[in-house]
């Protein structure tokens, strides 16, 4: 492993204020772009080189979107900021004392000094304690998750067409999603559309139409958060697609072939299928825990630190935390929590720098949710207008474009809607062993794997290839 030479505490090379922003997400990319003009030095350190468009990553897995759509680089967004600079690692430790964060790269280290820092690290999939389901059920928080699901969605549909046994078809037929909130909601429907009028003439052995599609809850309502009446709306709706909801049904246990649930009346039952979606439960960035114990804020079950009003830490007024990671307010975890933060932050930071007063405490303006059930109907609860059907898909679909980073993308994006909702067609249909594979393999390898196979950030003499074979 190497070390850049960065000293803690070393003054930045313009002599401005820097400014280090973990993340590179809704929360992280609005605060930097809110920094653009500022006399500051901006570094924004994201585990991935692109920013996440994680609202459509569904229609990414299943065939509508490409991956590039949702996901421009972060670099080309900011590359017209002169005081920004990206940088690629995940952050492994922020030192409060030193004001410091360290982010590592494939055994490279580095330490990058700040005298302000906006946290915007975001949440990941909680299997509630199970982690061991992530292996036969992947979650919908990354490209990775998203072109994984790709590859299994339409590859159980290719085995079944191979199936001889009538067993192996309904196994590989079956499709099961965990979580009946927006995601689930959605991914479900999609699914759905799929079997129903995409695939509906492609194969000669099987009827893509007679798949199982269920949607599992252990709460008692689809999307809680709409309200009973969208709720029951967005249930119906499903039905009429072919999609089973059944709710008060708690996910005990996942194989490979199949799923245990347990039903609210204590009754227990397993549904065998191919494909499982975890949909269910988000658990915050492992940071927040590093800056409570440090910071003495409390933490919550999902690990979301508690920030005070200005969304600093207690005893840390550098130290911003937006997003998914906070908990204040009962905040809900969704991306405009994140950009109002974000961009408050930012302010905060302006100001400080201005030496004017500080702002008023943060006052999150609830713009409203909205979720997609099919092609031309959708939810969506803005104020007190709780409504549902073709307008509401059609203002998600305005809603989801303004929000699309980019020119280009949103273009392609409207084309290829126009193809998936207007046709039956898919314009993302490619999905390879590698896409279904690949995660499984690199977790079973280790991280030392990853590192024979770059060529690059070798410092030192190349370590012996873990595999025995040359590298490319």
């Amino acid at each position: 492993m190497t070390t850049s030479p960065v000293q803690a505490g070393s003054a930045s090379p313009t002599g401005r204020p820097r400014v280090v922003i973990v993340g590179t997400g809704f929360g992280g990319l609005f605060a930097a772009q809110a920094l653009k003009k500022a006399p500051v030095d901006v570094t924004v350190i994201g585990k991935t080189s692109h920013h996440l468009f994680q609202p459509l990553l569904y229609q990414v897995a299943t065939g509508i979107l490409s991956e590039g759509e949702i996901a421009p680089a972060t670099r080309e967004i900011l590359k017209r900021h002169e005081n920004t600079r990206v940088v690629l690692g995940e952050v492994t430790d922020i030192d409060l004392t030193n004001r410091t964060v360290t982010s590592t790269v494939l055994g490279r280290t580095s330490v990058h000094p700040y005298d302000e820092l906006i946290v915007a690290a975001g949440a990941g999939q909680s299997y509630f304690g199970n982690d061991q389901f992530a292996e036969f059920a992947p979650g919908m928080k990354s490209i990775d998750d998203a072109l994984e699901l790709r590859g299994r969605i339409f590859g159980a549909f290719e085995l079944a067409e191979l199936a001889t046994d009538q067993s192996e078809i309904d196994r590989l037929m079956t499709f099961v999603v965990v979580g009946a909130g927006p995601t689930g909601v959605e991914m479900a429907g999609q699914i759905a559309e799929l079997a129903h009028r995409t695939l509906k003439h492609d194969f000669r052995n099987i009827d893509p139409t007679t798949a199982r599609i269920i949607l599992l809850d252990a709460a008692p309502l689809v999307l809680p958060s709409f309200g009973e009446r969208l709720g029951g709306k967005a249930r119906r709706q499903l039905n009429e697609m072919g999609v089973e909801v059944q709710l008060g049904a708690m996910v005990t246990n996942l194989d490979e072939n199949g799923i245990e649930v347990k039903d609210s009346d204590g009754t227990s039952r397993r549904i065998n299928a191919a494909t499982k979606i975890w949909a269910a439960g988000v658990q915050a960035s492992p940071l927040g825990k590093q800056l409570a114990e440090q910071s003495g804020a409390a933490v919550d079950r999902a690990g979301r630190v508690s920030v005070l009003p200005d969304l600093t830490l207690p005893g840390h007024p550098e130290v911003h935390v937006v997003g998914d990671m906070i908990n204040l307010d009962k905040l809900p975890g969704v991306a405009q929590v994140a950009i109002q933060g974000g961009r408050y932050s930012a302010d905060a930071i302006k100001r400080r720098i201005a030496g004017k007063p500080a702002a008023a405490p943060f006052k999150y303006f609830d713009k409203g949710s909205m979720a997609t059930i099919s092609r031309f109907s959708a939810v969506a609860d803005i104020g007190k207008f709780r409504f549902g059907g073709f307008i509401a898909w059609v203002l998600w679909l305005v809603v989801h474009l303004m929000y699309i980073v980019g020119f280009k993308s949103r273009v392609t994006t409207v084309f290829h809607w126009a193809i998936s909702f207007l046709g039956r067609g898919r314009s993302q249909r490619v999905a390879t062993q590698q896409q279904v594979y690949g995660r499984l393999a690199l977790e079973h390898l280790g991280p030392e794997f990853e590192q024979s196979k770059t060529g690059g950030l070798a410092d030192d003499a190349p370590a012996e290839d873990l595999t025995g074979r040359r590298s490319a």
